[in-house]
């Protein structure tokens, strides 16, 4: 996959082009089904899927007080993009002069004639141009105006439920992970470095991995079932995290993510971690004494070990992978 950064960067044989244009922020089963369009489209044409985002998200620059707290960053997107089949995506910086093009200007100069498009798919909420005057009544004018393809994918359920980045955010605030991960198409997860914590748990409960994160969202305050991957070997855990502000240690001002594996680390300790979140436990909450603290987090082991005996065992033997 081709990854451009800016128009400068784009060449000049980025045409013939199936192309999508969209925030795509957490890239979930909604997005998935506009791109696989996308790709199908590029194939039976002999074109190249292709994606046009944005960073940062437009609402920073239009509307400050209501950008969302995002789900990926845009190298995250376009990996998973390219999960199904799109050949090259353009991260274009949103400027103030973006944002002022009219929507024909928006099509004519940047979808047609910098980005050779041929077919255009969106889902049926795209607004574009100035003042998002655009939607895909006029794209589809453009489309005949101009000379390409416009389809448009209706949006996507899951259990009844419509299927968009701000449910995923909000069901992921809650705690709701595994939903999270149903409209995702797999667990969210948080990724950074593994930092010192204060010892507590070495000395009085268990040992555990302790996540600097840089994510804009993270789980409500609780216990999960995870899985944990070294960042930069082919490790990887089964594990159980607390999320929260260690009441029973009275450290309620700092948050903290921490990790304990379920089997020995064998070898170095990590020093970057991806940790995937399967589902919810309990709340986290205050013990009279790290004995208790200590006695509850080993109540919670037996409950990880038994979800991931029975989870190898739906799986024909292979643990799944997140």
């Amino acid at each position: 996959m081709n990854v451009y950064h800016s128009l400068a960067e784009v060449p000049a044989d980025f045409g013939p082009s199936s192309l999508t244009i969209g925030n795509f922020d957490g890239v979930h089963l909604g997005h998935r089904r506009i791109l696989k369009r996308v790709t199908a489209l590029a194939a039976e044409h002999g074109w190249k899927s292709s994606v046009l985002t944005f960073h940062p998200h437009p609402t920073h620059l239009v509307a400050p007080e209501r950008a969302p707290r995002l789900l990926t960053t845009p190298e995250q997107r376009a990996e998973l993009m390219g999960e199904e089949g799109i050949q090259q995506v353009l991260i274009l910086p949103f400027t103030t002069e973006l944002s002022r093009l009219t929507p024909e200007e928006f099509v004519g100069e940047l979808l047609v004639s910098r980005l050779g498009a041929r077919a255009v798919v969106v889902g049926d909420n795209f607004r574009f141009g100035r003042g998002q005057a655009g939607n895909v009544h006029s794209l589809q004018e453009f489309g005949r105006q101009f000379g390409f393809l416009t389809e448009v994918i209706s949006a996507a359920k899951c259990r009844g439920r419509m299927t968009s980045s701000s449910a995923i955010r909000q069901a992921i605030e809650k705690g709701r992970v595994a939903l999270a991960a149903r409209m995702l198409r797999r667990p969210y997860a948080l990724e950074g470095e593994v930092v010192k914590g204060q010892g507590v748990g070495t000395k009085r409960t268990v040992p555990t991995l302790n996540l600097s994160t840089t994510a804009e969202v993270i789980p409500a305050s609780g216990v999960y079932l995870t899985r944990t991957y070294d960042s930069d070997t082919a490790r990887k855990w089964n594990s159980i995290t607390n999320v929260g502000y260690r009441p029973t240690f009275g450290a309620a001002n700092e948050r903290t993510i921490e990790t304990f594996v379920l089997d020995p680390l064998e070898g170095e300790s990590p020093k970057h971690i991806r940790v995937a979140f399967l589902c919810r436990v309990r709340d986290e909450r205050k013990f009279d004494t790290p004995e208790s603290l200590k006695a509850q987090i080993l109540s919670d082991v037996r409950v990880a070990r038994n979800y991931f005996r029975r989870l190898q065992s739906w799986s024909g033997g292979r643990l799944t992978t997140a």
